[in-house]
């Protein structure tokens, strides 16, 4: 989903506020900083073990949700 979602940025890697996926358009203000923290917070949240989630969700660090399994 994550690949999926890098798809849909434009030649610069920009992504908007919003998609119509319908339409498969760009919508909002663009380009939307808050998108583009949650993409790089993704990223980081997807590059880092369950033993690294769980210590930092230990110290009362983020990710504050995190769960060995």
């Amino acid at each position: 989903m994550f690949e999926r979602l890098l798809a849909l940025s434009n030649d610069l890697g920009l992504l908007p506020e919003e998609y119509d996926p319908r339409g498969r358009r760009m919508l909002g203000n663009f380009p939307q900083a808050l998108t583009h923290m949650a993409l790089i917070n993704t990223a980081r949240l997807l590059s880092i073990t369950p033993l690294e989630a769980k210590r930092a969700s230990d110290k009362g660090e983020r990710p504050t949700a995190a769960v060995l399994t």
